[in-house]
């Protein structure tokens, strides 16, 4: 076995952390910087927070992101932090804000738009892009320790990742406290998230005995805390586990990346709008009864299982069912709209990409056909 590992963003975990954003701007050398948020976050008032704890450091703030960032954000965003000479930038919030701005920071320097990189082929460049620091307010994508950047090109109509070492956040600080707002049903999808990755980074072709070790720990955590902080917002010990869950998880598939499971959610979440991580959770414990079934040679599906206190595959993928019914995440195609063949041929053609190939078993797109038809 032969592989490498390399993390180049610093981690600071702890309640209360976000209230040192000065210090952490200095240690990359910013002077002047932009804060991208959530819409929420700029009208709550922990944007401004933010600003005024930078003490002058924080020249604007960019809040235009949807929650599927699309390319058109990410150039909006750009042209602030060109007008402003942002040496720097901040993501503050879930997933959307931390691509948004990770895409953004990688060519601001130069300029061309967005989807020259996204789609058009064209190499980033490191000379381009500026430091970034990224406060995760959801327990669920790491995107704040990865490269990765899913943006929507909304007139090509496509939805894709893009990654590049330029990409990566310079420090993560993960705190807690900034948590305890997310309702339930966030809190549930996100952290089905965390499960997900996971999961898909151990059994990932690419694993490796770092993210292994990582995958194990947090799937554990996830079972868990997962629905102590569902039921109980406020329980701040629930929160850290999480916050804990999702940070490790991100380590666990830095670099195996995912499989099946993500490739599924794509379109789940672009056709049907389908929260990310309810998504995944979608078809996750399909795939593990899959590739206990089929891929499991060698007991490694079997070990996971074992790790996190389960006598087999199949009784993981059962839990993981029951607690996205207890949570109310939705576990039919039917309660999604998803019922005609044409609807489920589409919906499994859109699923095939190279994620299917990092699967124990490559999925063919009849596995995926099959599949989708006994979820209906």
């Amino acid at each position: 076995m032969e592989w490498e590992f390399m993390l180049p963003v610093k981690l600071v975990f702890g309640n209360g952390k976000r209230k040192n954003i000065e210090s952490y701007i200095k240690e990359i050398g910013g002077t002047a910087g932009v804060l991208v948020a959530s819409r929420s976050f700029a009208k709550n008032g922990l944007a401004d927070e933010l600003v005024k704890m930078s003490n002058g450091l924080i020249k604007g703030v960019f809040s235009d992101v949807r929650p599927n960032p699309t390319t058109d954000n990410v150039d909006e965003c750009v042209k602030l932090m060109r007008e402003l000479n942002a040496d720097f930038a901040v993501a503050l919030g879930g997933g959307s804000p931390m691509d948004c701005c990770k895409a953004a920071c990688a060519i601001v320097k130069g300029d061309d738009v967005i989807s020259s990189y996204h789609s058009g082929g064209k190499t980033i460049d490191a000379k381009e892009a500026i430091p970034m620091i990224a406060l995760p307010t959801t327990s669920g994508t790491a995107s704040e320790v990865t490269n990765i950047s899913v943006l929507t090109d909304l007139k090509l109509n496509l939805k894709n990742p893009m990654n590049d070492p330029a990409m990566y956040p310079k420090i993560a600080v993960i705190d807690p406290e900034l948590t305890l707002s997310v309702p339930p049903q966030v809190t549930a999808s996100t952290g089905l998230d965390v499960l997900s990755h996971a999961v898909e980074s151990y059994w990932s072709t690419l694993n490796q005995p770092i993210c292994t070790a990582c995958s194990i720990y947090s799937a554990k955590l996830v079972f868990e805390w997962l629905e102590k902080a569902y039921n109980n917002p406020d329980d701040l010990t629930a929160r850290e586990k999480m916050a804990e869950a999702s940070i490790v998880a991100g380590v666990a598939f830095s670099h195996p990346r995912t499989t099946g499971s993500h490739a599924c959610s794509f379109p789940l979440t672009n056709i049907y709008g389908v929260p990310h991580g309810e998504a995944c959770a979608l078809t996750l414990d399909y795939f593990i009864k899959f590739n206990a079934d089929h891929a499991d040679s060698d007991g490694r599906i079997t070990a996971l299982a074992n790790y996190c206190g389960f006598s087999s595959a199949y009784e993981m993928a059962d839990e993981i069912t029951a607690m996205k019914k207890r949570m109310n995440m939705r576990t039919k195609l039917s309660e999604i709209g998803c019922v005609t063949g044409e609807q489920i041929r589409e919906l499994t053609k859109k699923s095939m990409s190279m994620l299917m190939t990092r699967n124990p078993i490559e999925l063919t797109e009849d596995d995926i056909y099959e599949m989708y038809n006994k979820l209906r």
